[in-house]
C-alpha cells in the first residue's frame, strides 16, 4: 500500500510477530504448570521455541518451586515482548 497505510501494514505485522511469540511463552507456561508430556512433539518444540526466545531471562529468578520459576522466567519475557512489540508497532503508526 502506498501512503499513509504503510505504517499501519507494519505495525500491524510488528503485534502479529510479538503477540506469537508472547503466545509461545505463555503455552509453554501453561504446558508445565499442567505437567505436559515432555516427550510429546508439540510439548517438546513449544519447550524448545520458548528456551530460545527466553534466552535472555533464563535464571532470572530462582525459586524452588518449579512452578513460580517458570512463571517468572517465561512469563515476564512474554510481558516483556508485548510492551516492546505494542510501543513499536504505536510509533511505527504514528511515524507514517
Amino acid at each position: 500500500m502506498k501512503g499513509r497505510y504503510r505504517g499501519a501494514d507494519t505495525a500491524r505485522a510488528v503485534v502479529v510477530l510479538t503477540d506469537i511469540v508472547a503466545g509461545i511463552l505463555g503455552l509453554w507456561v501453561v504446558l508445565y504448570v499442567l505437567n505436559a508430556n515432555p516427550s510429546n512433539d508439540l510439548a517438546h518444540w513449544v519447550h524448545e521455541a520458548a528456551d530460545w526466545l527466553s534466552t535472555w531471562a533464563h535464571d532470572l529468578f530462582t525459586p524452588s518451586q518449579g512452578w513460580l520459576r517458570t512463571l517468572l522466567n517465561y512469563g515476564i519475557p512474554a510481558v516483556v515482548y508485548l510492551f516492546l512489540g505494542h510501543i513499536a508497532a504505536s510509533w511505527l503508526r504514528r511515524v507514517d
